[in-house]
């Protein structure tokens, strides 16, 4: 077997083009948030340009940097260290992207985003002059962008599986007192301690041993461990071998969801060249330790997120929780004493190791040192992965990093973690980014880095409908507890939502969450949470749709009823646009508003078109006011009976 001297040496050239030391480096971030905006195409271009033109330029693929909102992105490198990223570079944009970079050698353009590395032109700003990116902490993100996540010879021309060889002359315990002492909690929201986890497995008298990754990220909002998989996969196998090792573990699965297509690809691809290159099989790196790997495509249940439904679901099983004891350390897959972690819990593993948990606890606080990975989405101006330091709080991440609300709109909520975790109302801005801020304010916890941020135009009930309609889809049918329950609620929502919300649902919601506290597993114990948190800190608006009938966002359709205006001035100036409405009107009512001669009028369907297409003169009102509408305005929906 190689040394891990040797496989650095094979790994010289990749390490020569990342650092542009021969010809300029053209790097396009590829994965699945990019290929979504075009990057693929922007990277074809390229490339065809390039060799049809002659120019002397490697044009190469690289992992995301998590930066959603400047995609497609095109890094620059050039010999001395220059790297130079570029946002929005659509396909059609590479001539004169290729006539202002290369030709003409320039640094700023239109599509200058900002310098990552060596010293920029005069108007070049760093990306550390970037409010939003000097929050960050970038560590466990600082290869992503980088390297090809295809392509071994780059990992480790970076420095990937050095935390394996240092592990490999450490003893079992050392390992573990290492990763103890650095107070790593498991990444999923439990955030148990991962070096602890690791010495049960250890300890236990169960054989043959086996670590699992849960790489079942199934939360609305979340794809922080797609980031790693899909941008820095040979991390994440680095630090289940650092575990394996550890524990005495000889078998390996990853479990990758299902509707991760890229990432499972990318994820096999890399044990397929850790095998090759002996990083996987026997004697790895030349020493006595042996470990095989196998990566399993989810069954696609939100339920194989819970450690026990993964491992059902490996077995090929159906993917149920199991009631416990015995735990996966005694009993685990196939009966094999198991340890489960997530891929953040492994990444991190792999990081401490490589640099030193002394390193390691330079950023955070004393209770949480380290990083963590989250992803910003919803309502914000930047959609994006990003890496804070714990005790980061909730409004730096939300105005620094994700710009705040549209413009116009307020913060209204955060909805962190995924369905099962709740919503939080304006406090959520000012806490820390720990778990124990989160469940000091009453809430369940931090989650696994997913942060949803709701503005003024969201209606809370309509997010509780929703998420409780996917935790009763989702309930595994084992305990009537949590399937029932989830029903029950889904139930009174939705006629809370079509207005036959009663006084007695209040006390109804708080029996259903106290009885679903019995639940087999926290799918069915948690799923209360976003309804107690409603009650708790959005009570007027819930009080507002059952007593009221009125929804506030204009959101819940059976509360609401659209009206056009009548005003010739107003449909003048927005003649064209009437005019779409109107054709797409499949009930003729925007003809009728448009003052064209139509026979009947069939109900309004609430396709929406209409106010997305006249925002300024389609208004959203209750569908129980009381009285006809205003002279200068006509109805689109009669009012329910």
């Amino acid at each position: 077997m190689p040394t891990y001297a040797e496989l650095e040496a094979q790994a010289a050239p990749a390490k020569r083009r990342i650092e542009a030391r021969d010809r300029p480096r053209l790097a396009v971030g590829i994965d699945t948030s990019s290929i979504a905006v075009g990057a693929l195409k922007t990277l074809d271009a390229l490339r065809a340009l390039v060799a049809s033109r002659g120019l002397d330029a490697d044009v190469v693929q690289t992992g995301g940097n998590g930066l959603s909102f400047a995609n497609p992105q095109v890094e620059v490198g050039r010999a001395g260290g220059s790297r130079i990223l570029y946002q929005h570079v659509d396909a059609e944009d590479v001539p004169d992207f290729l006539e202002s970079v290369l030709v003409r050698g320039e640094q700023t353009n239109r599509w200058l985003l900002g310098a990552l590395g060596g010293s920029p032109a005069s108007g070049v700003a760093r990306m550390d002059d970037h409010a939003w990116w000097s929050v960050q902490e970038r560590r466990l993100m600082s290869e992503m962008g980088l390297i090809d996540p295809e392509s071994i010879d780059d990992a480790l021309a970076t420095g990937a599986y050095a935390g394996l060889e240092r592990s490999l002359v450490m003893t079992q315990e050392d390992v573990i007192a290492e990763v103890t002492g650095s107070k790593l909690g498991g990444r999923s929201g439990g955030f148990f301690p991962t070096g602890r986890k690791w010495d049960f497995l250890r300890t236990s008298p169960t054989t043959p041993k086996t670590m699992v990754c849960n790489a079942d990220e199934g939360d609305p909002g979340a794809w922080v461990n797609r980031m790693t998989m899909e941008d820095d996969p040979h991390a994440l196998i680095e630090g289940m071998l650092i575990g394996a090792w550890a524990a005495g573990a000889a078998t390996g699965y990853i479990y990758v969801r299902e509707e991760y297509p890229l990432a499972f690809e990318r994820v096999v691809k890399a044990v397929e060249q850790a095998y090759e290159r002996g990083l996987l099989g026997k004697d790895i790196l030349g020493h006595d330790f042996s470990f095989e790997m196998k990566v399993v495509r989810g069954a696609g249940s939100y339920v194989c997120g819970e450690e026990s439904g993964l491992i059902a679901s490996i077995e090929d099983a159906r993917g149920m929780p199991k009631i416990r004891p015995p735990y996966p350390a005694a009993s685990g897959v196939f009966g094999q004493g198991s340890n489960v972690n997530n891929v953040g819990s492994y990444h991190c593993a792999a990081w401490i190791m490589r640099h030193g948990v002394e390193k390691y606890a330079d950023v955070g606080t004393e209770r949480n040192p380290g990083t963590m990975l989250f992803s910003l989405s919803g309502h914000v101006q930047r959609a994006g992965c990003f890496e804070f330091a714990f005790g980061v709080t909730v409004g730096q991440a939300y105005e620094i990093c994700g710009g705040g609300a549209p413009v116009g709109h307020t913060f209204k909520a955060l909805q962190p973690g995924g369905p099962l975790l709740g919503v939080l109302p304006e406090f959520a801005l000012d806490l820390a980014i720990e778990p124990e801020a989160f469940r000091e304010k009453g809430a369940v916890g931090l989650g696994g880095g997913g942060f949803v941020f709701l503005d003024d135009t969201a209606c809370v009930i309509d997010l509780c409908a929703q998420f409780e309609w996917f935790l009763e889809d989702e309930s595994c049918g084992r305990c009537t507890t949590c399937h029932g329950g989830t029903q029950r609620m889904v139930e009174i929502i939705r006629r809370i939502q079509r207005g036959g919300g009663r006084e007695s649902d209040i006390g109804k919601f708080r029996l259903i969450a106290d009885t679903l506290k019995y639940s087999n597993c926290f799918h069915g114990q948690f799923a209360p949470s976003i309804i107690v948190n409603t009650m708790t800190w959005f009570a007027a608006e819930l009080e507002e749709h059952i007593f009221s009938r009125h929804c506030r966002a204009g959101v819940c359709k059976g509360l609401t009823r659209y009206e056009a205006g009548r005003d010739k001035a107003t449909r003048a100036e927005y003649a064209e646009a009437y005019a779409r409405a109107a054709e797409t009107c499949l009930t003729l009512a925007m003809r009728r508003a448009a003052g064209d001669a139509v026979e009947g009028q069939e109900p309004c369907l609430e396709c929406v078109v209409c106010a997305e297409l006249l925002p300024q003169a389609v208004h959203v009102v209750d569908a129980f006011e009381q009285g006809d509408p205003a002279p200068e305005l006509i109805s689109i929906q009669p009012a329910y009976e």
